[in-house]
């Protein structure tokens, strides 16, 4: 047969045989340091100490406050008057003709829980008002809330559009659906820009003449008082 490796090496003769009575004195002693190492082992697994379990839940309490607080929006200038001026037009339209289905359409799930006549209802103050807000398509809006995430998810902007003699000043939030951003909220009102001068009185048009539009400004707008629809 070949060599076999032994731990214990070659016998001499003044090396004394281990017997079965020495094998049955080792047993215990070995299932004691077994025992010993399956402790160790164990204790090496258990759970970690106060600190390092404090540790680890900073990060995560570092992490909740991040999103507890509102986050920059990453969008570009191009994206914002996109959806600046879509909302504020689509307003517009359904104010000028009383029909709110387009603006519902268009908007988030939480705009659409209003029905047509409740939107109308909404709007009532400004078709009153007969606020024209045409002039946002070719004015620059100057915010002054840069467009943020709010905790709840949802996109957050405000700001005004410069007009003479009035400037609109608006507030708009928008939630993701369809992986687009529809409109969810708006609030929109009229501030002066500048001091009114007072009208000039207007000479009286000539009998038969016929009455010609006025072209589309750049302005906002709002229906003098005592002109007839």
């Amino acid at each position: 047969m070949g060599g076999c490796l032994s731990l214990w090496g070659p016998r001499d003769e003044g090396l004394s045989r281990i017997t079965q009575a020495d094998n049955d004195q080792m047993k215990p002693i070995l299932l004691r340091l077994l025992l010993a190492a399956l402790s160790l082992s164990f204790a090496l697994a258990g759970p970690l100490p106060a600190a390092a379990q404090q540790e680890k839940k900073a990060p995560r309490a570092a992490k909740s406050a991040r999103q507890d607080k509102p986050r920059p929006a990453e969008i570009d200038r191009n994206g914002m008057l996109i959806l600046v001026r879509s909302a504020l037009l689509a307003v517009d339209q359904a104010n000028k003709t009383g029909n709110y289905s387009v603006l519902r359409d268009l908007g988030a799930p939480g705009l659409q829980v209003n029905t047509d006549a409740q939107l109308a209802e909404i709007f009532a103050g400004q078709r009153k008002q007969g606020i024209d807000l045409a002039a946002v398509a070719v004015l620059e809006p100057q915010l002054t809330l840069l467009p943020q995430i709010e905790p709840n998810g949802m996109l957050h902007m405000a700001g005004f559009f410069p007009s003479v003699p009035m400037r609109l000043n608006f507030e708009l939030l928008f939630a993701p659906a369809n992986r687009q951003w529809k409109l969810f909220g708006i609030s929109a009102n009229l501030g002066e820009n500048s001091p009114l001068a007072p009208d000039s009185p207007q000479p009286p048009a000539p009998a038969g003449a016929v009455e010609t539009p006025a072209a589309p400004a750049a302005a906002i707008t709002a229906k003098q008082k005592g002109t007839a629809n």
